[in-house]
């Protein structure tokens, strides 16, 4: 087990945005929010470099330009994954969200979520849409494929869970958000979320009705940036209803836990997409008080591995070499 302390390794940064975030044993999840951060749990992880900032669209565009990947948006749907679906939306596409003239139903995600053929990365609202004015922002539409191709192009990884939610605590234990424990301390808006009724009414109070440039708000006590809000981020551990309980763990506190096995992360509710879900972190612009207060460091949610919608993005990270290894 590493030094708690984790002083910073000898040596360069992966890249030259890497902030270091020392290892720590800290309280993971909550038990004064949402079910599924439940149990709030101690565990133990090892310091290691996280990317000041989600991966932008100029950025991802890098990594296409030199490899000519398609993302998983892209490419046609395989009709036997989908079954019942109309034939003419087996197309390359992505879900995108659409404002409602009105309040509705908030149960039903259909009446704001839209299947949008030509959505994708390029196109965040679909054909007709584009990058000119969002270079910097975070890239979005992209799975958890798209996400890991990236990564190990930069020679990066994605963070786990509890790597994540240790560096979007920014050294705070068992603090609400980012900086604290108010929503929006002295009337400062520190996150990009929405304010208003969701989805049908936002006062964009804190500058932004959509995403926002990477940066825009203060960074956290390490550094980081948007640990809170603009996109919800991948993460590679399986998605599970709950944390394990910590009398599951009774003789040590876990030491970089890794998640569930991927059985765990089938949704038993829509048993016709039999695809694993990972766990996405940290809220989007799309989490409202009235729905979704998710812009804190224990939220978290389950995402299909082949679905990017159009508040889903992902930062990289890299964990020091072992004795021996060059970083």
């Amino acid at each position: 087990m590493a030094d708690m302390t984790s002083p910073v390794p000898v040596g360069q940064p992966p890249t030259t945005d890497a902030v270091w975030v020392p290892g720590a044993t800290f309280h993971m999840g909550s038990d004064r929010h949402y079910p599924e951060e439940a149990p709030a749990h101690q565990v133990a992880v090892d310091g290691f470099w996280m990317s000041a900032t989600t991966v932008t669209n100029r950025q991802f565009g890098a990594f296409v330009e030199a490899t000519g990947y398609l993302t998983v948006a892209e490419r046609p749907l395989d009709p036997a994954g989908f079954p019942g679906a109309p034939i003419e939306n087996l197309v390359p596409g992505s879900l995108v969200f659409a404002m409602t003239p009105g309040p509705v139903d908030l149960r039903d995600l259909s009446q704001w979520w839209v299947w949008t053929p030509g959505a994708s990365w390029r196109h965040p609202e679909g054909p007709g849409s584009g990058l000119d004015d969002r270079r910097d922002h975070p890239v979005v539409h992209v799975a958890f494929e798209d996400a890991e191709s990236y990564a190990a192009w930069s020679g990066l990884e994605l963070p786990t869970e509890a790597e994540w939610e240790l560096a979007a605590r920014g050294g705070l234990e068992q603090r609400a958000f980012v900086w604290g424990d108010e929503a929006v301390p002295d009337g400062r808006y520190l996150a990009n979320f929405w304010q208003g009724d969701f989805p049908w009414r936002n006062s964009a109070d804190d500058g932004f009705a959509g995403t926002a440039p990477v940066g825009s708000f203060p960074s956290n006590g390490y550094g980081l940036y948007d640990m809170a809000g603009n996109v919800w981020e991948w993460t590679t551990d399986w998605y599970a209803v709950r944390h394990p309980d910590q009398a599951d763990q009774p003789c040590c506190v876990p030491l970089n836990p890794r998640g569930p096995d991927v059985e765990a992360s089938f949704d038993p509710a829509a048993p016709q997409f039999p695809v694993p879900r990972r766990v996405l972190k940290g809220g989007s612009f799309l989490c409202a008080d009235n729905y979704c207060q998710r812009y804190r460091p224990a939220a978290r949610r389950p995402q299909m591995v082949d679905t990017g919608m159009s508040h889903c993005g992902f930062r990289t990270m890299k964990r020091p070499p072992a004795a021996g290894e060059r970083l």
